[in-house]
């Protein structure tokens, strides 16, 4: 299937929440009014956001294991590994989000102007990510076992992102709690500029960049620190 693989996997998973959030539970977004599409939309930006980090994340912890010859033979800066499993996830994610305006042109006929935004709302993601890549890259070539867990957090942090219904409609007690998850701040602000044509909060935005920033440099510094003992572990 090839390349074609990148287009029906999302749609595919896009199609069985949908059926079973929309139809089984009879999820809604805003409103009553709301049809199954305009929450298939909303869904699938969330999903589009959270595939970044998933795909990253899920194979971070293996990502030297895997590469292991370059550790050993040949003089190889292993510090862009990560890179290389970040640009595939923005691929994908790029797919992903072509679907996503096609969808959405046809049933608005028309595009909101802050879509062209969603590259800078997603700057902290990438750097968080990218942080979070390095350190369990290194993590993952002492601690084998590391992949069980990073995989039962992607699971986790799937259901505790804002993936599926937005902070508004937790009970206010939660709301605070889940709006101290950055990703889930990343998927609100994505979905404000690609779905409803809302600005961002600069402000959350900024504190998200510094946060994204710091985890971005402990992430490296880790992998640097680490990565002289790799040779003889593998």
């Amino acid at each position: 299937m090839g390349l074609a693989w990148s287009f029906f996997n999302p749609l595919l998973t896009l199609t069985v929440y949908t059926f079973v959030f929309s139809v089984v539970f009879k999820a809604r977004w805003a409103g009553s009014d709301e049809s199954k599409m305009d929450f298939a939309v909303i869904l699938f930006a969330g999903m589009l956001v959270y595939g970044i980090f998933a795909e990253c994340i899920s194979r971070a912890p293996t990502i030297i294991i895997d590469n292991a010859n370059y550790v050993k033979k040949v003089v190889f800066p292993l510090e862009i590994l990560p890179w290389v499993s970040l640009l595939s996830a923005l691929f994908h994610s790029l797919i992903s989000l072509c679907v996503l305006l096609f969808v959405q042109l046809l049933l608005r006929q028309t595009l909101p102007a802050t879509v062209v935004l969603l590259p800078i709302v997603l700057v902290p993601l990438l750097l968080a990510v990218l942080g979070f890549s390095w350190f369990l890259a290194a993590l993952g070539v002492y601690l084998r076992d590391i992949g069980h867990v990073t995989g039962l957090l992607v699971t986790v942090m799937l259901y505790m992102s804002a993936v599926f219904f937005p902070i508004s409609a937790l009970p206010e007690r939660f709301q605070f709690w889940l709006s101290l998850n950055p990703l889930a701040a990343v998927i609100e602000q994505s979905r404000q500029v690609l779905i409803f044509g809302e600005l961002p909060d600069v402000r959350t935005w900024l504190i998200l960049v510094l946060l994204g920033f710091a985890v971005a440099w402990l992430g490296f510094a880790w992998f640097q620190k680490t990565r002289k003992g790799f040779a003889d572990v593998l």
